[in-house]
């Protein structure tokens, strides 16, 4: 093993198109954060993980690796003919191994492959290298100028989608909610599977990449966190100094829209589950009020009384931090929502170039 000669490439040297990645971590690894495009082979499966670094810490390192060997070593068979499947299925990729820093993990598996016959490479650093790179990235896109324009409304107006219907026809939209996999209230996790910050973090490089020239920038107005997501310092005084746009949704449609985003009858205890989180900022009789409708799976008029008595005050409150004003924008369809907002960023736009 020691004379097979394993191949190395460095994070400038990835290409997504035209690379195989084979991450080689255990799935909760791979499940927090992963290159692009990338096959999870785990070694091991998080228990053995977690196995193998208790021997590290309380015994040694050579204890470690064998205990490490008799794990992987019985696995070799399948993993060697999933690697295979994979080279075969994409014959002109070339195929990356990596894990956490580049490692005993991917080097052992790169040799390993290397010496019967499989050709493949491993990642200098490993995916360290990559977080270090969006982390440097992030910090370049700080020191860019752009102008933002904040899309601002209560709760149920929609502004996923219509900031998705302007992403479609080309305006700069950074969906964070979007990118955070979660729409940011106490309910906003429901039917949705979160991302970690690592995550977010790359699919937010990513995107602001790909509007690198764009002299502005069209968010959501989000508060510090999206969940448990933390957005980038330079996201929060973007909203803070942007220009804002207040769409204005009628009531019971909102209700209509919270509805079927949460789909009650899938979901009743996580959205139960979500109103005892925020049980301590409701009045005891509201919080009866909506147990006796949670009681007769009335969530309609549920979603209308938390609107009510909760959000709607609750952002109200919010809107006051902001030192001007905002254009309101009134719809009762989308396609409206959309038409009306378009007019006035380009209204924005030519006014900005006047400036």
């Amino acid at each position: 093993m020691s004379n097979v000669q394993i191949e190395t490439v460095t994070r400038k040297q990835l290409c997504y198109e035209s690379d195989l990645y084979i991450d080689v971590r255990s799935p909760a690894e791979f499940a927090e954060y992963r290159l692009p495009g990338a096959v999870n082979l785990p070694l091991f499966t998080n228990e053995e993980r977690a196995k193998i670094g208790t021997i590290y810490k309380q015994q040694s390192r050579e204890a470690a690796i064998e205990a490490g060997v008799a794990i992987y070593a019985p696995k070799w068979p399948d993993f060697f003919a999933k690697a295979k499947e994979l080279q075969q299925q994409a014959p002109d990729k070339r195929m990356v191994v990596y894990c956490w820093r580049g490692g005993m993990r991917s080097k052992t598996v790169a040799a390993t492959l290397a010496l019967l016959g499989i050709e493949c490479y491993q990642l200098e650093g490993g995916i360290r290298s990559f977080r270090q790179y969006v982390q440097q990235s992030l910090a370049e896109q700080a020191e860019k100028k752009r102008d933002y324009l904040v899309i601002a409304g209560h709760t149920g107006t929609r502004k996923t989608e219509i900031l998705s219907r302007l992403a479609e026809k080309g305006y700069p939209v950074v969906d964070l909610e979007g990118l955070a996999g979660h729409r940011g209230s106490v309910f906003g996790h429901i039917g949705l599977a979160q991302k970690s910050q690592k995550q977010f973090e790359y699919e937010l490089m990513a995107r602001l990449q790909e509007l690198d020239d764009s002299s502005y920038l069209i968010i959501e107005a989000e508060s510090k966190r999206i969940g448990h997501i933390v957005l980038p310092e330079f996201i929060i005084e973007g909203k803070k100094r942007g220009t804002r746009v207040e769409l204005v949704y009628p009531f019971w449609k909102r209700v209509e829209h919270i509805y079927n985003t949460y789909q009650p009858e899938q979901y009743a205890s996580e959205i139960w589950e979500a109103v005892e989180k925020i049980k301590k900022y409701l009045t005891p009789q509201l919080y009866k009020e909506l147990e006796a409708l949670r009681e007769q799976a009335d969530y309609q008029k549920m979603f209308a009384t938390l609107l009510e008595f909760y959000y709607d005050p609750r952002y109200a409150h919010a809107a006051k931090q902001y030192p001007s004003k905002a254009e309101v924008l009134e719809y009762s369809e989308i396609d409206t929502a959309v038409d009306k907002l378009i007019s006035l960023i380009e209204q924005w736009k030519e006014q900005e170039v006047a400036r």
